[in-house]
């Protein structure tokens, strides 16, 4: 995590009367951080999803109830602080429209959510010599907006 998101972090714990948390992670959006990440604090976007493989090939812990996020945007600044509220792997056929729409893009359509999530995750594991299968696992998160930067 970067100076400028620790100081939110801690500065965003201080009012609070509450103990911090110990786990936090920062993060960006990522096929268009600045536009996602603006959708999250508007109160559109209230779910994500990435492919289940990336958690595995980089290592990463895969997100739980109640985590807190900080959402970076493109140049790395924070912007705002997510919790975690529900996590479920599943396939991406599988996927619920209602989900889908939750991601809030788009049209916010399913068909418009499948249409950029296929040719998303097609380039992302072709650049690590995979092949994209429609049943491929997603790791589905929903979560709520904590607090925006000011």
């Amino acid at each position: 995590m970067n100076e400028a998101a620790q100081s939110y972090w801690d500065q965003f714990w201080q009012s609070r009367n509450k103990p911090k948390p110990d786990k936090v992670s920062a993060w960006q959006f990522g096929a268009d951080p600045d536009h996602l990440a603006q959708l999250v604090m508007d109160g559109i976007k209230t779910a994500t999803c990435s492919g289940l493989i990336f958690y595995e090939l980089e290592n990463e812990p895969l997100p739980s109830v109640d985590d807190y996020s900080i959402i970076l945007s493109s140049k790395d600044e924070p912007l705002a602080i997510i919790r975690t509220s529900d996590v479920k792997i599943m396939p991406m056929n599988e996927v619920p429209e209602e989900f889908a729409i939750a991601e809030g893009e788009g049209d916010r359509t399913y068909q418009y959510w499948k249409d950029v999530h296929v040719e998303f995750f097609t380039e992302e594991l072709g650049k690590l010599g995979l092949e994209f299968a429609e049943d491929m696992k997603l790791v589905c998160e929903r979560f709520e907006l904590v607090d925006i930067k000011e």
